[in-house]
């Protein structure tokens, strides 16, 4: 009786490391709230418009922004979001217009006299909006 008893809390013990070690290991799914990244979304990209200049900088800042809430909430390592979307290269479907829009934010961050236009503000959107696809944020 002894020895069921020993084998039964074995089982239960193994069973449990297992499914640990499926859990860590295993691609995890992401439960975003689409709804509020989708208006927040689009609250950003009706803010860019040709007859106002101040909206081609902060609609890059603010989708950069946005992304990166999403890929912190997703729990992925990194310090920056930079770190972040190494970490997040393999979802992106153009890996090359998110780093380029994103460098974009960086230089309206840091350089002083750096101005976009409409058209590199709108690209950057569109850049924006395909990356929190991939990662079925909107």
């Amino acid at each position: 009786m002894p020895s069921v008893v020993l084998l039964i809390i074995a089982i239960l013990i193994i069973g449990v490391l297992v499914f640990i070690a499926i859990s860590l290991t295993g691609n995890k799914v992401y439960s975003f709230d689409k709804e509020e990244y989708q208006a927040d979304f689009l609250t950003i990209e009706n803010s860019l418009t040709k007859d106002n200049e101040l909206s081609f900088n902060a609609v890059v800042v603010e989708a950069d922004k946005l992304l990166d809430k999403a890929l912190m909430e997703m729990g992925l390592p990194g310090k920056t979001m930079g770190e972040r979307m190494k970490a997040a290269q393999n979802k992106f479907s153009s890996n090359n217009s998110i780093w380029y829009a994103h460098k974009m934010r960086n230089q309206i961050a840091h350089e002083r006299n750096f101005k976009v236009d409409y058209n590199k503000a709108a690209h950057a959107l569109k850049a924006y909006r395909q990356a929190l696809k991939d990662l079925g944020a909107i």
